[in-house]
Order: structure tokens, then C-alpha cells, then sequence
């Protein structure tokens, strides 16, 4: 796994070695950024961007922000066996440090997000067994953390058929191997 465009593209991440932890692929990285770019369904500026990158994993999504100039991510991870592994890909980017480490369970702790920080890009890759999306995404309205013209972007297993709540709205959906790519933000 690479970090695959922006001042550190090239870069190594490292991967865990557990199968609890499912690492963003570099083909799905790189079209949900293609996308970012060159939608003309949404506008989002990378470099001026405030993102929340939820279930972050090794934090290749956020890290890949951060190498294309996001003013700041915001990871949140709670699982013990993927955290060093998290803060040692950070530290790795030693000329880094507008990024904050939220150690907490976005499934039953989301009160952090009561502190009305507002996102432009939310980045939302749970396990796929995990079937609290709805959950989630209500949570994220409930506390108005995205701003009104940013973009929730969900990573789930192509056959996933989740209900979302009625207050999120679909912009566009990708599918790429096994996986599929959602975005979208509240109506």
C-alpha cells in the first residue's frame, strides 16, 4: 500500500497483519480522488478542506488528504491492534502535523462530535460487517459536522443493500472489485 499522488505520493503505508483491519485499495483511493476532482455533481476543494476520516484504520485515506494539501484531517480509531500502526503512518510524515487522533467508538461514543467542528469531506469505511451505516449517518446530521457543501463518502461491500435515513441523499455511487463507492450529504 502507497500513498498515490500529492508530496508524498510513493510513499509506503504500513498494513496491519490482522484480517480485522480491511486497508482502502490503491485503485478504490484513486478513483474516489478522481472523482473529488472531477465531479461536477458536488465541488470540494482538497486544499481547503477540513476532513473526518472515521474506522481510519491504517489512515490511508486521511494520510492520502494530507499529502494533497487538506488544511487538517481528523482520524478516528478506536480498534488497539490498528492504532500504532495509525500513529506510526503519521509519524512517518515527519513535516506533518495539522492532523488530530480521536481515539473513540464512533458506534457507541460519538458524543466527541459535540464539539460543532464543521468537515468538508466526512470519510465513512467501517467494517463490512458492520450494519450501523444509518445509524452513523444520522448521528452526523443530529450533530451538524458536515458542512452544506461537503461530502459524506462511504466505502461498503458491493452487495451491501443498506438503508440510509431520509435525510441523506445519494450524489453518485461507483462500484470497483468488491467494493462499492457512496457519495453523498444531507438534504
Amino acid at each position: 500500500m502507497r500513498i498515490i499522488g500529492g508530496d508524498f505520493r510513493g510513499k509506503k503505508i504500513l498494513e496491519p497483519k490482522d484480517k480485522e483491519t480491511r486497508p482502502l485499495k490503491d485503485l478504490t483511493k484513486e478513483s474516489i480522488f478522481n472523482i473529488i476532482n472531477h465531479s461536477n455533481k458536488f465541488s470540494i476543494n482538497l486544499e481547503k478542506s477540513n476532513v473526518l476520516d472515521l474506522f481510519s484504520g491504517t489512515g490511508s485515506f486521511g494520510i492520502e488528504c494530507l499529502s494533497r494539501k487538506a488544511i487538517h484531517v481528523s482520524f478516528v480509531e478506536n480498534y488497539e491492534e490498528i492504532l500504532p500502526i495509525l500513529k506510526k503512518n503519521l509519524s512517518n510524515l515527519k513535516s506533518i502535523s495539522n492532523y488530530n487522533i480521536i481515539e473513540k467508538d464512533i458506534i457507541n461514543d460519538f458524543y466527541f462530535l459535540e464539539k460543532k467542528e464543521k468537515f468538508d469531506i466526512i470519510f465513512l469505511d467501517p467494517p463490512y460487517k458492520e450494519k450501523k451505516v444509518a445509524n452513523i449517518l444520522s448521528n452526523l446530521f443530529k450533530f451538524e459536522i458536515l458542512k452544506p457543501d461537503g461530502v459524506i463518502i462511504i466505502h461498503r461491500h458491493k452487495k451491501d443493500d443498506e438503508e440510509f435515513p431520509e435525510k441523506f441523499k445519494i450524489i453518485e455511487e461507483k462500484k470497483y472489485g468488491i467494493s462499492k463507492i457512496i457519495f453523498g450529504n444531507f438534504i
